[in-house]
Protein backbone atom coordinates (compact mmCIF):
# COMPACT_ATOMS: atom_id res chain seq x y z
CA UNK A 1 0.00 0.00 0.00
CA UNK A 2 2.85 2.41 0.80
CA UNK A 3 4.44 1.75 -2.59
CA UNK A 4 1.14 2.52 -4.36
CA UNK A 5 0.73 5.74 -2.37
CA UNK A 6 4.29 6.86 -3.11
CA UNK A 7 3.81 6.23 -6.84
CA UNK A 8 0.50 8.12 -6.81
CA UNK A 9 2.10 11.09 -5.07
CA UNK A 10 4.97 11.16 -7.60
CA UNK A 11 2.54 11.17 -10.52
CA UNK A 12 0.40 13.82 -8.85
CA UNK A 13 3.42 16.09 -8.35
CA UNK A 14 4.70 15.77 -11.94
CA UNK A 15 2.48 18.56 -13.32
CA UNK A 16 3.50 20.85 -10.44
CA UNK A 17 7.21 20.20 -11.02
CA UNK A 18 6.77 20.68 -14.76
CA UNK A 19 4.87 23.94 -14.26
CA UNK A 20 7.50 25.32 -11.88
CA UNK A 21 10.26 24.32 -14.28
CA UNK A 22 8.53 25.93 -17.24
CA UNK A 23 7.79 29.16 -15.38
CA UNK A 24 11.42 29.35 -14.20
CA UNK A 25 12.60 28.86 -17.76
CA UNK A 26 10.25 31.58 -18.97
CA UNK A 27 11.59 34.02 -16.37
CA UNK A 28 15.26 33.23 -17.07
CA UNK A 29 17.24 35.68 -19.15
CA UNK A 30 17.79 34.40 -22.69
CA UNK A 31 21.34 33.24 -23.26
CA UNK A 32 23.50 34.79 -25.92
CA UNK A 33 24.19 31.83 -28.13
CA UNK A 34 26.95 33.74 -29.93
CA UNK A 35 28.83 34.17 -26.67
CA UNK A 36 28.33 30.50 -25.88
CA UNK A 37 29.62 29.53 -29.34
CA UNK A 38 32.69 31.72 -28.92
CA UNK A 39 33.41 30.32 -25.48
CA UNK A 40 33.08 26.74 -26.74
CA UNK A 41 35.39 27.51 -29.67
CA UNK A 42 37.96 29.02 -27.34
CA UNK A 43 37.81 26.18 -24.82
CA UNK A 44 37.93 23.50 -27.50
CA UNK A 45 40.88 25.15 -29.20
CA UNK A 46 42.76 25.49 -25.92
CA UNK A 47 42.21 21.81 -25.16
CA UNK A 48 43.41 20.80 -28.62
CA UNK A 49 46.51 22.97 -28.35
CA UNK A 50 47.31 21.66 -24.87
CA UNK A 51 46.91 18.09 -26.09
CA UNK A 52 49.10 18.60 -29.14
CA UNK A 53 52.37 16.70 -29.05
CA UNK A 54 55.31 18.88 -29.91
CA UNK A 55 57.46 17.40 -32.67
CA UNK A 56 60.65 19.24 -31.78
CA UNK A 57 60.53 20.91 -35.21
CA UNK A 58 59.80 24.57 -34.48
CA UNK A 59 58.46 25.25 -37.98
CA UNK A 60 56.07 22.30 -37.95
CA UNK A 61 54.90 22.99 -34.39
CA UNK A 62 54.33 26.66 -35.28
CA UNK A 63 52.28 25.74 -38.36
CA UNK A 64 50.15 23.20 -36.47
CA UNK A 65 49.50 25.52 -33.53
CA UNK A 66 48.77 28.53 -35.73
CA UNK A 67 46.32 26.46 -37.77
CA UNK A 68 44.45 25.59 -34.57
CA UNK A 69 44.62 29.22 -33.44
CA UNK A 70 43.23 30.48 -36.76
CA UNK A 71 40.45 27.87 -36.65
CA UNK A 72 39.44 29.23 -33.24
CA UNK A 73 39.38 32.73 -34.71
CA UNK A 74 37.22 31.48 -37.59
CA UNK A 75 34.73 29.86 -35.23
CA UNK A 76 34.52 33.00 -33.11
CA UNK A 77 34.17 35.27 -36.15
CA UNK A 78 31.35 33.11 -37.51
CA UNK A 79 29.53 33.46 -34.19
CA UNK A 80 29.93 37.25 -34.38
CA UNK A 81 28.56 37.36 -37.93
CA UNK A 82 25.61 35.17 -36.95
CA UNK A 83 24.72 36.71 -33.58
CA UNK A 84 26.47 40.08 -33.29
CA UNK A 85 24.66 43.39 -33.53
CA UNK A 86 27.48 45.80 -34.38
CA UNK A 87 27.79 46.34 -38.14
CA UNK A 88 31.41 47.38 -37.62
CA UNK A 89 32.35 44.21 -35.72
CA UNK A 90 30.41 42.02 -38.15
CA UNK A 91 32.38 43.55 -41.04
CA UNK A 92 35.65 42.91 -39.17
CA UNK A 93 34.55 39.33 -38.51
CA UNK A 94 33.77 38.81 -42.21
CA UNK A 95 37.27 40.04 -43.10
CA UNK A 96 38.78 37.76 -40.45
CA UNK A 97 36.90 34.80 -41.90
CA UNK A 98 38.33 35.54 -45.36
CA UNK A 99 41.87 36.18 -44.10
CA UNK A 100 42.02 33.30 -41.61
CA UNK A 101 40.64 30.85 -44.19
CA UNK A 102 43.43 31.86 -46.57
CA UNK A 103 46.08 31.55 -43.85
CA UNK A 104 44.80 28.10 -42.84
CA UNK A 105 45.08 27.03 -46.50
CA UNK A 106 48.69 28.30 -46.61
CA UNK A 107 49.54 26.50 -43.37
CA UNK A 108 47.94 23.29 -44.69
CA UNK A 109 49.95 23.57 -47.92
CA UNK A 110 53.17 24.07 -45.97
CA UNK A 111 52.40 21.11 -43.68
CA UNK A 112 51.64 18.89 -46.70
CA UNK A 113 54.89 19.68 -48.51
CA UNK A 114 56.89 19.35 -45.29
CA UNK A 115 55.86 15.78 -44.43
Amino acid sequence: MNRLLATSVRFALCPVVLAVGLSSAALAQPTNHGSEQMNKAMMSGMQQMQGMKMTGDTDKDFAMMMKMHHQQALDMAKAEVEHGKSAELKAMAQKMIKDQTQEIAKLDAWLQKSK
